[in-house]
C-alpha cells in the first residue's frame, strides 16, 4: 500500500522482512475480497445498478491497489517507478470513490435529486483525474530505490512533505466529507422516521425501523478510512519529525491496517443484502439438495428480507 513505502528507512533487515510479509498477506486478503465484489458485479446482472456500479469501481480500485502492493521486487527501474506510482494512484482512487458514494446518497436522500446517473462521467473525471494529478505531483522530490523484496521510496523532507500533501491531505479531506455527509443523511432519515411514527396510528412501524437499522450502519463507513490510515498518518508525521528513529510497532500497524483497506471496503460496501441474495439464489439453483440442507436456515433466506442498503436505493428507477 502507499503507506508501506516509507517505513523501511532504518529498520533492521528482519523487521523489513516482517513488514514485507505482513503487507503481502494483508494485501492478498484485500485483493481476494475486492476481487470477489468485482466478480459478483460481472456475473450477476441484477447487481448492475448505478448505485452498485460505484461500489464496483471502488472494489476495482482496491483490487488494483492491492495487486500492485503485492508485486515483488521489480528488477528494472522502470518497473520500480510503475509499481510505486500505480499503488499510489489506485489507493487515492479508492478513497475518492467512497466520496462519490456519499455524494450520491446525500443528493438522493437529502436533496431529493434523481439525476445522479447523469453525473457518472463527472465522477470518473473527478476520481481518475484527481488521482493522476496527485500521483504526478508526488513524483517531485522522490527517489525510488530497491529494498529487499519491495520497491520503496526514499525521500528527503521535501519529498515526505509532498507525499503527505498528495496522499494524506486528500485522504483526510475525504474522511471529513464522508463523515459530514453521512451525518446529514442519517439525521434527515431519523427525522423522517420520527414523523412517520408520529403520524401513524401504530406504535411501531417495522419498515421504518428496519430501514433505519441499515442506514445507521452507514455512519460507520468513514471509520474504515480512519482505521485503515490513522496509524499511517501518525507514522508519517513521526517520520517527518524524527526521520532517524523508526518505531517498529507503529510501522507494523501502519502497513497492516492500510493493506486491509480493500478487505474492509469489500465487506462494508460490497457484501450487502443484494449480493448475499444473488449468491443464495445461485446456490439454490446449482447446489444439490443434500448440500443445501447443510446450510444454516438463516443463511438461506434471511437475505431476502427488505433491507435498506446501498443498492436498494431506487436511483435507477427515478
Amino acid at each position: 500500500m502507499a503507506s508501506s513505502a516509507a517505513v523501511a528507512g532504518v529498520l533492521s533487515a528482519n523487521d523489513r522482512q516482517i513488514l514485507t510479509a505482513l503487507n503481502t498477506g494483508a494485501s492478498s486478503l484485500s485483493f481476494v475480497g475486492s476481487g470477489f465484489i468485482v466478480l459478483c458485479y460481472v456475473l450477476f446482472k441484477e447487481l448492475r445498478k448505478f448505485s452498485f456500479k460505484l461500489v464496483f469501481y471502488l472494489a476495482l480500485s482496491d483490487m488494483l491497489c492491492s495487486f500492485f502492493s503485492i508485486v515483488g521486487d521489480p528488477s528494472k527501474g522502470f518497473f520500480c517507478y510503475g509499481q510505486g506510482y500505480s499503488t499510489h494512484f489506485f489507493c487515492v482512487a479508492s478513497f475518492l470513490w467512497t466520496t462519490t458514494i456519499a455524494f450520491t446518497l446525500h443528493r438522493t436522500v437529502v436533496r431529493h435529486k434523481a439525476d445522479v446517473e447523469e453525473l457518472e462521467a463527472m465522477f470518473h473525471l473527478y476520481v481518475w483525474g484527481t488521482s493522476l494529478v496527485m500521483t504526478v505531483i508526488r513524483s517531485f522530490g522522490n527517489d525510488h530505490r530497491h529494498f529487499g523484496t519491495r520497491c520503496l521510496t526514499q525521500t528527503g523532507r521535501t519529498g515526505k512533505a509532498v507525499h503527505f500533501a498528495t496522499f494524506y491531505t486528500p485522504l483526510w479531506g475525504a474522511i471529513l466529507y464522508n463523515g459530514f455527509t453521512y451525518f446529514q443523511v442519517i439525521c434527515m432519515l431519523n427525522n423522517a422516521t420520527r414523523m412517520a411514527v408520529g403520524m401513524s396510528d401504530r406504535v411501531y412501524v417495522p419498515d421504518s425501523r428496519d430501514n433505519m437499522k441499515a442506514l445507521n450502519r452507514w455512519g460507520y463507513y468513514p471509520l474504515i478510512l480512519i482505521g485503515s490510515w490513522a496509524f499511517g498518518t501518525i507514522n508519517r508525521i513521526h517520520d517527518f519529525i524524527e526521520p532517524s528513529h523508526k518505531i517498529f510497532w507503529l510501522s507494523f500497524l501502519d502497513v497492516g491496517m492500510a493493506a486491509l483497506m480493500g478487505l474492509f471496503n469489500s465487506i462494508a460496501y460490497g457484501l450487502n443484502s443484494s449480493v448475499r441474495r444473488a449468491i443464495c439464489e445461485r446456490m439454490d439453483m446449482f447446489l444439490p439438495e443434500r448440500l443445501r440442507r447443510w446450510l444454516p436456515n438463516n443463511f438461506k433466506y434471511r437475505n431476502q428480507q427488505q433491507e435498506s442498503e446501498l443498492t436498494s436505493l431506487k436511483i435507477e428507477d427515478k
